[in-house]
């Protein structure tokens, strides 16, 4: 589809374009008058010009169809062509924070000249700075970044930018904000725009320099152009040749959990990172982590018991989600026979246990399923004669076991591709091992210095289950970077056997392993600047470059499970833009097997302006048709689940399917780094533009009719009313579509003594409701390179790589078709530590 046409014509840039007329030629010295078509490959596709040629000039260029990301690309669409124009060659400078798209549009226009047998051998000049002036004063400069708007404060002299200053920013600490300051020093020293973009803050630094351009222009500067192009030359410095135990590619969970373990093991350690920052996709996730936690669970010795102790303390037992203990009895009643698959066509709906129940199961699980049934039964012994009394669900102590999650991990992972001709399922010893060794996890994280919420085992998006651990919101080791990052890094640097030793390089992109007879001896990468960079490993290489989700166009060529047509070039992601697959095609050029690269997840809510993640779960929320006004989907259900249905129930805006309508008590809170704060705050009431509103029921017609939906107000207010009063009265299994695990109503109602909510005091006139616009976004590639229990990476034979090692998002086997929500942190952290222990014990 044709997003932009670009043309700039040659009459407009004067007589003096012919200097450069030796630049492309055929060996006669002139060129074959006519217009040619070419073609260079972009982030999301291929580029294609139009370059038209007199017998002795480039007369044109004209972008006439791409696929680049709208926004991102713009600058490279809108001012490359003429640039090629005005030097008259295609050898000129990429527009910065568009290279890729500004190296595909250079590659096009030489394709067209070959087609039209030019051979372009022209060398644009040099760039050079050019001298600005500037009304002198401090000037207010707004761009967009990814969670809204940036405001910098930029002072100018008469002819140079002399500070630069957040004035109000929400961009994510540790992924954005690190552009500021590497952006500014190079704003400052270019006295201009055309600054480098800082990998892994694309979004961000678009921001910054739309702020500066507007700033700028309020300045009166002299030459907007000159200072759209004003920029820092970085020069490579002497290359970097140096030799480690360990070296680590990518610091993400995955890579400085690696990196922290085999510190602590007393090997010396090197951290690759492309970004500015480590942190990688985790600090754009929602951060929780799966993984029982006993002491806040149902004891079979001690059923009756309603606290329990970790690290001294004592905690009250949580209880259950209402409607789960359906699930449970589904589990009790699952075939034993071995998993037949045949005619699924017919009878499988991902998220449908019950008829998946039916089909019996993989028999390598089946001692984790018949030890699950015999726990399900001591519980199911003691909760069975209080609910026959009636008391509520809600009000019994939490059944989780580590056998729940293994066999929910599973079951929430068993999928059919898109022909139903093959199945896939994570491999049993990968998911039990990750899962039981998780037990491990938050102990390992707290005793160097992390802290986390002790006394709930909540719920996120597609978990399935009530066993989360989450992270504490206020103080130095609030969120994803006091939780997981700062502490491992801090034990890496400072207080591990090896610190004085061990290293991280940023903005560093490894390119390729050094393989020396046979064996994976160490990475050549290249930094920010140029400077080239050989890390020999003595003991090993860790690959945790995470997944490719950023890669839209490898989503789509690897994707066998997605009907036709609902991925497409317009699909966004909720991923950074530094994942692009690197890890698994670097582990590919060595030999390195794949498995599962043809299913990828979804996440079901995600902003629709962006792709990113909006946060939140389904567990106190009904998801409406924004069509129809009914429920389409549990919203409890799996990833996966989620997004089919969004795709089927959903509507269209601006190439973003799968569009719906989120609608919730507005006291209820949101799990994660919410961008527009808690309930009741200002930000938190405010209308965020097709994101987020708060009104009553009564309110949501005039609503609807703003955005333009066709939903009957009246239709949703009663479907919300028929949901909440089946809650109330038990009866959510016999809703259109039934609701497990839920927490909290729309409306509101008393609770009673005994944790039933009394539905005469029901109401849902005037209580402030929750409105969020969302859909799905790629988030989670299912596959990448084979690994065995101790993270080596496999060959197509099977056999281990010597020297080789992979954790995380880029390898395969863990999680079958779908993740489950909190599965990933506690996945990729434990992958990590093992590859690292692996390093050890292997040496």
């Amino acid at each position: 589809m044709k997003r932009s046409v670009t043309s700039i014509p040659a009459a407009l840039l004067g007589i003096a374009l012919s200097l450069s007329l030796g630049a492309c030629s055929k060996s006669s010295g002139g060129y074959t008058a006519g217009t040619y078509e070419g073609t260079g490959k972009g982030n999301n596709g291929n580029v294609t010009v139009k370059v038209t040629l007199t017998s002795n000039k480039i007369k044109s260029v004209e972008v006439t169809d791409h696929k680049e990301t709208p926004g991102i690309s713009d600058p490279a669409i809108k001012d490359l062509p003429g640039k090629i124009v005005k030097a008259q060659t295609a050898n000129v400078d990429t527009i910065s924070g568009c290279t890729n798209t500004s190296k595909a549009i250079i590659a096009a226009v030489k394709d067209a000249m070959a087609k039209a047998g030019a051979t372009d051998s022209g060398k644009a000049a040099a760039h050079k700075n050019v001298s600005l002036k500037y009304k002198a004063g401090t000037y207010t400069g707004t761009g967009m970044g990814m969670n809204g708007k940036v405001e910098l404060d930029v002072t100018f002299s008469d002819k140079a930018i002399t500070d630069i200053k957040v004035k109000s920013s929400k961009e994510t600490a540790h992924v954005g904000d690190p552009a500021f300051d590497i952006m500014f020093k190079d704003a400052i020293e270019a006295n201009g725009s055309g600054v480098d973009t800082v990998s892994g803050a694309t979004f961000t630094a678009m921001a910054i320099r739309t702020a500066l351009n507007d700033a700028a222009k309020q300045a009166g500067v002299s030459d907007m152009d000159g200072f759209k192009q004003n920029k820092v030359v970085h020069t490579a410095q002497a290359p970097i040749d140096a030799t480690y135990d360990v070296v680590i590619v990518g610091a993400g969970g995955a890579g400085i959990a690696a990196a922290a373990q085999a510190a602590q093991n007393g090997d010396t350690v090197l951290v690759i990172e492309k970004n500015a920052e480590i942190g990688g996709n985790t600090l754009v996730s929602g951060g929780q982590f799966q993984s029982v936690m006993p002491y806040l669970c149902w004891e079979e010795a001690n059923p009756n018991a309603t606290t329990g102790t970790y690290n001294g303390k004592s905690f009250n037992k949580v209880t259950m989600a209402n409607g789960n203990i359906s699930v449970l009895k589904t589990i009790l009643n699952w075939s034993e026979k071995p998993f037949d698959g045949t005619g699924a066509q017919e009878w499988f709906e991902a998220g449908d246990i019950e008829r998946l129940s039916t089909h019996g199961v993989h028999q390598e699980y089946l001692p984790v399923l018949r030890d699950l049934k015999k726990e399900i039964k001591a519980y199911l012994a003691w909760a069975q004669p209080q609910l026959d009394k009636g008391i509520h669900e809600s009000k019994l102590t939490l059944f989780s076991t580590v056998n729940l999650h293994i066999f929910q991990t599973y079951y929430g992972g068993l999928r059919p591709n898109v022909e139903f001709t093959k199945w896939i399922y994570g491999d049993y010893d990968l998911v039990c091992q990750f899962i039981r060794d998780g037990q491990d996890l938050k102990q390992w994280l707290v005793d160097q210095g992390s802290a986390f919420v002790d006394d709930q085992q909540p719920t996120i998006v597609g978990a399935l289950w009530n066993r989360e651990n989450d992270y504490l919101k206020k103080g130095p080791t609030a969120f994803q970077w006091g939780t997981y990052f700062n502490p491992p890094r801090t034990t890496l640097l400072e207080k591990s056997p090896t610190a004085k030793d061990n290293k991280i390089l940023c903005r560093t992109d490894a390119k390729e392993l050094i393989v020396e007879n046979g064996r994976v001896t160490g990475v050549k990468a290249v930094m920010f600047d140029g400077t080239q960079v050989t890390a020999h490993a003595k003991k090993g290489v860790v690959l945790s470059t995470g997944g490719y989700a950023a890669n839209v166009p490898m989503v789509m060529k690897t994707n066998d499970y997605w009907k036709a047509g609902k991925i497409t070039d317009k699909t966004q992601t909720t991923n950074r833009s530094s994942m692009q697959g690197d890890g698994i095609k670097m582990g590919e050029n060595v030999g390195a097997a794949t498995t599962g690269l043809d299913f990828a997840q979804l996440m079901p809510i995600s902003w629709i302006d962006n792709g990113q993640l909006a946060f939140g779960g389904g567990n106190y929320s009904v998801y409406i048709n924004p069509t129809t006004g009914k429920r389409f989907v549990n919203e409890t259900s799996e990833r996966d689940v989620l997004s089919l249905k969004e795709f089927d129930n959903g509507i269209e805006r601006n190439g973003t399917q799968g569009v719906f309508i989120e609608i919730a008590n507005s006291k209820v809170p949101i799990q994660g780094p919410y961008p527009y704060g808690t309930p009741g705050t200002d930000a938190w009431k405010s209308d965020v533009e097709w994101r987020q509103y708060e009104r009553t029921v009564d309110q949501l017609g005039d609503l609807f009719k703003t955005l333009g939906l066709k939903c009957d107000a009246a239709v949703v207010k009663k479907e919300i009313e028929d949901y909440d009063k089946a809650l109330i009265t038990g009866k959510e299994s016999s809703l259109p579509i039934n609701k497990t695990g839920w927490t909290h109503l729309i409306g509101e109602a008393t609770k009673n003594a005994d944790g039933s909510f009394d539905l005469s005091s029901y109401k849902l006139e005037g209580v402030p409701l929750k409105i969020r616009i969302m859909a799905p976004s790629t988030h989670h590639t299912m596959g990448g390179l084979k690994v065995d229990v101790k993270r080596h990476v496999l060959d197509k034979n099977g056999q281990p790589i010597k020297g080789l090692y992979a954790a995380g998002e880029v390898t395969g086997g863990f999680h079958g078709g779908n993740r489950l929500g909190g599965n990933a942190i506690v996945e990729i952290f434990v992958s990590g530590r093992t590859a690292a222990n692996a390093i050890k014990a292997d040496n």
